[in-house]
Parts: C-alpha cells; structure tokens; sequence
C-alpha cells in the first residue's frame, strides 16, 4: 500500500518544530519503557504506620491523594481553610474505605501566622512526618490580589506559604527515616521567569504570568530543597511533581467560571483528564521505591499533559543554580523562616 503525502504535509514535517515533537515522542516513549510505565495506585506500598500530611486535600488533585493513601493504609491529614469541606471529604474518603485513618486540619497558606499556627500545633503533638504533599494553589485569578502578609495571591500562597510550611515542618520531617516532600509544579512554569525586580507584579499583574513564575518557583524550591537536605544531612528526599492537564476546580476558582479558561474547562471537559489519573504523578513521587529525590515527575503522554508517572522535562531556567539558591534566601527572608 502506497501512502501519499501533499508538498504542504512533506514541508510540514521538515520543520524544526515537527522534529523537536518527534524527538520528544521518541524520548517520552524510552521513559516509559525504562522507569514508571503505566504505574497506578495499585502500586502503592502499604504503609501503616506512615503520617502523610496533604495541602489543599478537600478537592481535586489533593483529595485523590488523600484517598489514595489512605488506602494504602497511611495516616492521612487533609489540611485545607474550609472545615466544612473537610468533613465532607473525610465522610466521602470513609464512605469508600471505612477503615480509612483521615482527619482534618485548618490552615490558610496565604497567612503566615495561620501556618505558623498550625505548625506550632504539630509540633507540639511531635508526631514524625513521613510525608508532605505541597499541593494547594490558585490560578490567574483576573484581579491582583494579595495575601494577609502582603504578597501577590499565587507567589505568595503557591510558593512563599508552602515554603513557610515546609520550613517549620522540618523538625517533624527530620524525625522521620526517609521522609519525602513532594512540591507541585505545573506545565505553566516553562513560561515561567523569576522577576526579582517586581517578584509580587506590583509593577504590572498578568494573571497568566504570575502563575507561571509562583510554579516556577515550586519546582526550584523542591530542587533545591533537596540540595540542601543533602548539604545539611537532613535526610529528606524533595521532590517535584504537576499533573499535567488535569479536570480540577483550579480553573474555575481562580479564573472564574466564566472566563475563557473557566468555560473550556466547564464545557469540554474531555480535553481534561481525570483529576485521579492527574494525582498519579504526586503518588509516584510520594511513595515509590523508584523515585529519586531532586528529580521531577509528570505525565507521559501528549507533551507531558496526561498518561502516566514518568520523569519531566526541567525548564532550563530551573536549572540555574544560582537564580535558586538566591529565590530560596530572598523566600526565607519573606517567609520569616530560616531552614
């Protein structure tokens, strides 16, 4: 069977750009056939004894952590601002798995003294962490807004509250043999720059670009999170993680519903996939023997935007050792902690 190609197909197919998706397919398929092919939570190690705590858990991504944990028999606590939600995520997660070990905690990562707080109670019970999952975030929203401490809405919640978190945790986590901290990313941060001349868009606020540099800002922090942990002998793995594009309320509550973004997610939503496959990448980095710290993990398939956990593509700006090692003293200085 002859298959002809038009002059406009074969010139198509000549082009820089097709050969650049053509050596990423190439190389996204050597992933899946030499690290985490097809990995599901069926792969999950029982752990009954382990302590996982999960931000922005009552809903999406975080939520099917939570379950998923949960059933791997961890001790799971979902931390969120909404109590009311806690319960009914907690009654869902239990509804599934009557044996689940759930509970809720209050923290608002866009105030300091409210993670300070809820620090201050965990410490204060001294149980080890075995897992934290810095998950929550917000998403371009349309308006510059900010934070109880001041700071623009994303890079302040996203990154400065979750490296707040992560920094008085430390103890906790340092009790534990192994323990892991898995810091969201997003596809997004390859648009990403750290603008350290206006870090808090006061200058000028693009809702897109804000996201993109606060989700930068994740996946250098875990970087060098784990960086440190090596140079200080901490014993914790740090490790990154997105979901590629993944059916979640971040849109809608961010964006709005009705914004452009909002209305695909509400109306197409197939071009999505499930918030469940989505979690897969976090759950591979949060509990897999195979996973190595200081790397970053996401979808396989389709430019990373869905499929299972495999190793991502680090944009060349988190790369610069450097630009981290400065956004992570300038973070404690924000963040009013020191690591």
């Amino acid at each position: 069977m002859t298959i002809g190609l038009s002059t406009t197909t074969l010139r198509l197919l000549a082009t820089p750009a097709c050969f650049r998706l053509l050596n990423f397919a190439v190389q996204t398929q050597f992933k899946m056939q030499n690290g985490s092919k097809n990995w599901t939570t069926s792969q999950i190690p029982l752990k009954n004894n382990g302590l996982a705590l999960i931000t922005g858990s009552t809903e999406g991504i975080g939520y099917e952590d939570a379950l998923a944990l949960s059933s791997a028999g961890w001790s799971v606590i979902m931390m969120g601002r909404n109590a009311q939600k806690g319960a009914e995520s907690i009654a869902k997660i239990q509804r599934i798995n009557r044996k689940a070990k759930v509970s809720f905690e209050k923290i608002d990562l866009a105030d300091l003294s409210s993670i300070k707080a809820f620090a201050s109670r965990m410490i204060l019970k001294g149980h080890a962490i075995d897992l934290l999952i810095n998950n929550a975030g917000v998403m371009t929203p349309p308006k510059r807004l900010e934070t109880a401490d001041g700071f623009e809405l994303q890079f302040g919640m996203n990154h400065i509250g979750h490296f707040a978190l992560t920094a008085q945790l430390l103890p906790l986590l340092r009790k534990s043999p192994g323990a892991r901290v898995v810091t969201i990313s997003s596809i997004a941060n390859r648009e990403g720059i750290i603008n350290f001349d206006d870090l808090q868009s006061k200058s000028s606020y693009a809702p897109g670009k804000a996201y993109s540099q606060s989700k930068l800002a994740n996946l250098m922090f875990a970087l060098e999170l784990q960086r440190q942990s090596e140079k200080h002998g901490w014993g914790i793995m740090s490790i990154a993680a997105h979901p590629g594009v993944s059916r979640t309320n971040l849109l809608i509550n961010g964006a709005g519903r009705w914004s452009i973004a909002g209305i695909v997610r509400t109306f197409l939503p197939f071009l999505f996939q499930p918030s469940a496959q989505g979690a897969l990448p976090t759950l591979y980095a949060a509990t897999s023997p195979e996973a190595k710290g200081g790397l970053y993990y996401g979808p396989n398939k389709m430019m990373e935007t869905r499929g299972y956990p495999a190793i991502a593509k680090i944009p060349a700006q988190a790369q610069d050792v450097n630009i981290s090692l400065k956004l992570w003293e300038i973070s404690q200085e924000l963040a009013k902690v020191e690591f």
